[in-house]
């Protein structure tokens, strides 16, 4: 996994850290032309948020309300209580965690708190979900803020994203080199994860940044792990599964899990019923 970062490993990566500014990422984005004469959607930092150990984003539903209390994306691996169990589904369990609050340039403008962990799992995919005490539009007003829109449609392949770090105000750009079937990584097994190509070089603290997709601006997945060390299925090593159980090994290649499948979950009133038509998040 892109690991949770502390001690003397946050210390000396903080020394050699990088910050790469941007520009913002509106809910309805801004475009600028590219060489192909196409228009891509300006990605910087506005909406993403650093958590004590990852990264993470202010998402909205397609459907989400300005009153709706807001949610913050990150991994389900960054849980201030730890790694949630293979099978494991946590629900509407009360949280107070601080959220820094980044503008477009990565400067902190503010700081969220939860009030519960709406959602987190790390099976079948790798998340956490936490609901805010202010509204979309009360972090709009107070800060200019607005939140990162979840796609509702599976990325394709090719596709140009940016990997936006909030704990790192450090974008990564590359693009969407396929999908792993199952990618299994120590006592996980997560489905249809999202591969990079190999310029997405991202380190521990990027769990749970936004993979935005740059044609859209929208939020098509989460980043969480990478295979660091060649080795096969172990934990910071995951390895790809196919449909007949063949095992690849990717050293130095990254990955994330889809966002899309979390939009049918979210009810009107930004709840999370997993009953919904269309949701298929594993239950508890």
């Amino acid at each position: 996994m892109n690991k949770p970062l502390t001690g003397a490993l946050l210390s000396l990566l903080l020394l050699g850290a990088a910050a790469t500014p941007a520009v913002a990422a509106p809910t309805a984005p801004t475009t600028t032309p590219t060489a192909s004469g196409t228009t891509a959607a300006a990605v910087g930092f506005a909406g993403t948020v650093a958590l004590s150990n990852c990264s993470g984003s202010v998402v909205r539903a397609p459907g989400s309300q300005p009153n709706d209390l807001a949610l913050v994306l990150s991994n389900g691996h960054c849980l201030e209580s730890g790694f949630p169990a293979a099978g494991e589904v946590v629900r509407d369990r009360p949280s107070s965690r601080s959220f820094s609050l980044l503008n477009s340039s990565g400067s902190k403008v503010g700081t969220l708190r939860a009030s519960k962990v709406a959602y987190a799992t790390m099976t079948d995919t790798d998340i956490s979900v936490y609901q805010l005490t202010r509204t979309y539009a009360q972090i709009q007003s107070q800060y200019g803020i607005t939140a990162l829109t979840l796609d509702d449609a599976r990325p394709a392949q090719g596709s140009a994203i940016k990997v936006v770090s909030g704990y790192w105000k450090r974008i990564y750009s590359c693009n969407v080199d396929g999908f792993a079937y199952r990618l299994k990584e120590g006592d996980w097994t997560w489905k249809d994860s999202v591969r990079y190509t190999s310029a997405c070089n991202t380190i521990g603290g990027t769990s749970g940044s936004p993979v935005v997709d740059t044609a859209t601006g929208k939020v098509a997945a989460v980043n969480n792990t990478g295979n660091e060390g060649g080795a096969r299925c172990t934990v910071n090593n995951p390895c790809e599964v196919d449909q007949n159980g063949a095992v690849t090994v990717r050293q130095g290649i990254n990955y994330a899990q889809q966002t899309y499948i979390i939009v049918p979950c979210i009810a009107p009133g930004n709840k999370i019923d997993l009953n919904r038509p269309g949701c298929t998040l594993p239950k508890p």
